[in-house]
C-alpha cells in the first residue's frame, strides 16, 4: 500500500510503498481509509517537536474509512462497516479509561501517527478497536466527519470544557486555525457574551467572524481589543490554540482575575510563566491531551446539522498529491488554508 512516512526532523515526508498492516492482537481492526487530513500536530512532528515519533513511522491520526478486518476480540464492528477513526485509542478498562482520561490509557492513548503507524495511508491498523472506532450515522457528510477525529473534540474538551466557558462569560481564543475555530464553534454551545478570535492571518479572522466570533483582533492589537470589550478586565476563558511561546505569553496578558487559561496547543519548546504578574489573580491554567469522550455527542450534533464542521475544510487533494497538500497547509496564511482533506 501507499503511505506517507516520517523521514526525520526538518525533512520532508516521503510517500512510498509499504506492507499492508495486519492484525496483531485480538482487539485490533484494520480499516481501509477513504479520507484523511493533515493536523497542525503533524507539522510539529516534522519539526522534530514530538520525539516519540521515530523515523519510518506512517504519519496521521485522523480519518474515515471502512472496516477491512477485525480480530476475534472485536464484536461491535464487522468488515464493510463505515467508521470514524478516533485520534485516541482506548482500552476502556484501565484506571485512566475508567476516569475518562482515554488519552492516558495504559494500552492506548495517542498512538496513531505517533508510536504506531497512522492514517495517512491506504490502510491502518486500529488498536483497541471497540473503543477507538465509531460507526457512522446514516446520511452524514463523511468529509465533514473527518473533522471529528481530532480537532472538534480537541477544541471542545481541551479548550471549552477545561476553560469552563459558561453562559454570559467572555472568551478569547489565541490562534484561529482549525482547532481554534473548533473551539469557537463549540464555545457557542454555552452562549458566552463575548468571543474574541485572535490571529495574524486576516483570512482566518474573516472565517472566525463568519462562524460566530463577536470580535476579532490581530496579534498586535489583541490586548487592547480584549480590554475594550471586557471593560478592562480581560477574558474569563483564554484558549491557547497555537503551541508557541509567544501565544502562551499573550494568554497571560489577556486573562481576567479569576479566569482560566486553557492550553490546547502542542508545545515543543519551553515557555515562560510570569507568576510575578499572575500570583495574585486567582487564575487557573489547564493542560490536556484530548480524550475524545465527547465524540459521540459531537457525532449526534453533526448528524442533526448543528455542527458546521464542513466549513473548516478549504482544500481537497488526491492521496498522490499529499506532499503538495503539506506544502499548502504548511503555508496556510499564503494559501488561505484551514483544513485540507485528503481523498485516498
Amino acid at each position: 500500500m501507499r503511505a506517507l512516512i516520517y523521514a526525520g526532523a526538518n525533512k520532508p515526508p516521503v510517500l512510498k510503498e509499504v506492507p499492508n498492516p495486519e492484525l496483531r492482537k485480538a482487539t485490533d481492526a484494520v480499516v481501509k481509509l477513504k479520507y484523511t487530513t493533515i493536523c497542525g500536530t503533524d507539522l510539529h512532528i516534522l519539526k522534530g517537536h514530538v520525539p516519540t515519533v521515530s523515523e519510518g513511522r506512517v504519519l496521521g491520526h485522523e480519518g474515515v474509512g471502512t472496516v477491512h478486518a477485525v480480530g476475534p476480540g472485536v464484536s461491535s464492528f464487522r468488515p464493510g462497516d463505515p467508521v470514524l477513526v478516533s485520534c485516541i485509542s482506548a482500552c476502556g478498562t484501565c484506571e485512566y479509561c475508567k476516569r475518562r482520561m482515554n488519552s492516558h490509557c495504559v494500552e492506548g492513548g495517542w498512538k496513531l501517527g505517533n508510536t504506531v503507524d497512522g492514517t495517512q495511508a491506504e490502510y491502518v491498523r486500529i488498536p483497541n478497536a471497540e473503543n477507538s472506532l465509531y460507526k457512522i450515522p446514516d446520511e452524514v457528510d463523511e468529509k465533514a466527519l473527518v473533522m471529528l477525529s481530532d480537532i472538534f473534540p480537541t477544541g471542545f474538551e481541551c479548550g471549552v470544557l477545561n476553560g469552563k466557558v459558561s453562559p454570559g462569560s467572555t472568551v478569547a481564543v489565541v490562534g484561529s486555525g482549525p482547532v481554534g475555530l473548533a473551539s469557537l464553534i463549540t464555545a457557542r454551545f454555552y452562549s458566552p457574551s463575548v468571543i474574541v478570535m485572535i490571529d495574524g492571518d486576516k483570512n482566518r479572522l474573516a472565517a472566525a467572524k463568519s462562524l460566530g466570533a463577536t470580535h476579532t483582533a490581530d496579534i498586535q492589537d489583541a490586548v487592547e481589543v480584549v480590554k475594550q470589550v471586557t471593560g478592562g478586565k480581560g477574558c474569563d476563558t483564554v484558549i491557547e490554540a497555537v503551541g508557541v511561546p509567544a501565544s502562551f505569553q499573550q494568554c497571560q496578558d489577556l486573562v481576567a482575575p479569576g479566569g482560566v487559561i486553557a492550553n490546547v496547543g502542542v508545545h515543543g519548546v519551553k515557555v515562560d510563566l510570569h507568576l510575578e504578574n499572575l500570583w495574585n489573580k486567582n487564575i487557573a491554567i489547564t493542560t490536556r491531551l484530548v480524550d475524545t469522550t465527547t465524540t459521540p455527542m459531537l457525532l449526534k450534533l453533526l448528524a442533526a446539522g448543528k455542527l458546521p464542521a464542513a466549513k473548516i475544510i478549504t482544500h481537497e487533494f488526491c492521496f498522490h498529491k499529499i506532499i503538495e497538500a503539506y506544502e499548502i497547509f504548511g503555508k496556510a496564511s499564503v494559501n488561505k488554508a484551514l483544513k485540507v482533506l485528503i481523498v485516498i
